[in-house]
């Protein structure tokens, strides 16, 4: 079979790989589709090199078919589509013994801790898939994943029918928090630097800021949200861009006693304004990853046409053009971009 690895130096390499059978308790996947990711971009810019071991097959957006049963694994049989929730927790630690197993303190991320889903053929623990309705496509089926993650940080921010929130940055994870949003009853503004991302958040129906240049709307985006919210403030801000400026600025869009979500990954400590949090009382909340129940919803969601997935995937490539679409997505040509693993995998 072939397979990707990341091979450190911001480079990714396909070769060919021996499958082994599926173990005693696991289940051997035929992957068909997997989406490259933000934490997929901090892999390659080394940025995770503590926690990877090079070279390492990557990759955990994804969606495949049962291929082969192991040993006492009950309840699936091949042909079954399926994703996987790239969890595995160890069940002992404080974190988990509390009921937050999702962010066990040994959390093994599978597709990044351990190897993921950027081959033909991938086994992992039973435990770990999530069943597939038939009328879901494949391909916006590998969208469960990050629609997950939005699924998680809506639901963690305990947003309300008629809340009004800010989502600053447009990413692919941006726009999935905005849609989560919407259909969860919440009116959204999207704040995004990227002309053409705007242009796509736009068409989806979203009201779009540029915080640059503001000419659109003849006011700051914070004048903006003021008056959209008559003068309260937003009762949610998602900070998804990552970006020091974004963070420092994020408690200016809140209302008193709104709820700032830290969404994005940062890279190194940023600067808060604390003085805003103690003044406005504001609620500060980390999200990370998701639950079961994240990952049923968005499953639920997708299939029901609520996630605009065919706007969010701009292209998708064959295994054997992985480099290139890391390439894209790091120089921000593309806003999701699938790997088709099962592309050529017949001559391997």
């Amino acid at each position: 079979m072939l397979a990707a690895h990341y091979a450190g130096n911001r480079t990714m390499t396909v070769g060919e790989a021996e499958p082994a059978p599926p173990g005693p308790g696991q289940v051997q996947i035929a992957v068909a589709y997997n989406g490259i990711c933000g934490t997929d971009l901090h892999i390659l810019s080394g940025h995770m090199d503590a926690r990877v071991d090079v070279p390492a097959i990557i990759g955990h957006e994804m969606s495949g078919t049962v291929a082969a049963l192991g040993e006492g694994v009950e309840g699936w049989a091949v042909g079954d589509p399926v994703t996987v929730m790239p969890l595995a927790w160890d069940g002992t630690c404080p974190a988990c013994l509390a009921g937050n197993r999702h962010i066990c303190q040994n959390l093994d991320f599978v597709g990044i801790d351990s190897p993921g889903a950027l081959q033909g053929r991938w086994n992992v623990d039973a435990n770990l898939l999530v069943r597939l309705p038939g009328t879901l496509s494949l391909q916006h089926a590998a969208l469960v994943e990050p629609t997950a993650v939005a699924v998680h940080d809506v639901r963690r921010a305990e947003l309300a029918p008629g809340d009004k929130a800010v989502v600053i940055g447009g990413g692919p994870i941006g726009v999935l928090i905005a849609a989560v949003a919407r259909s969860f009853g919440a009116e959204v503004v999207v704040i995004e630097l990227d002309d053409k991302r705007r242009e796509r958040i736009a068409d989806l129906g979203f009201t779009v800021l540029d915080p640059r240049d503001d000419t659109a709307v003849e006011k700051s985006t914070v004048a903006y949200v003021e008056e959209w919210t008559e003068g309260a403030g937003a009762d949610v801000v998602f900070e998804v861009s990552g970006a020091a400026a974004a963070v420092l600025g994020a408690v200016d869009y809140a209302k008193v006693r709104g709820t700032l979500v830290v969404v994005a990954i940062h890279p190194e400590p940023r600067p808060v304004n604390l003085q805003r949090v103690f003044w406005r009382e504001l609620r500060l909340l980390g999200a990370r990853v998701y639950q079961r129940e994240d990952f049923e919803k968005a499953i639920e969601l997708l299939d029901a046409g609520d996630i605009p997935a065919d706007a969010l995937i701009t292209a998708t490539v064959p295994l054997s053009e992985i480099q290139s679409a890391f390439d894209a997505l790091t120089a921000g040509e593309a806003m999701k971009i699938l790997i088709d693993v099962q592309a050529g995998q017949e001559n391997a």
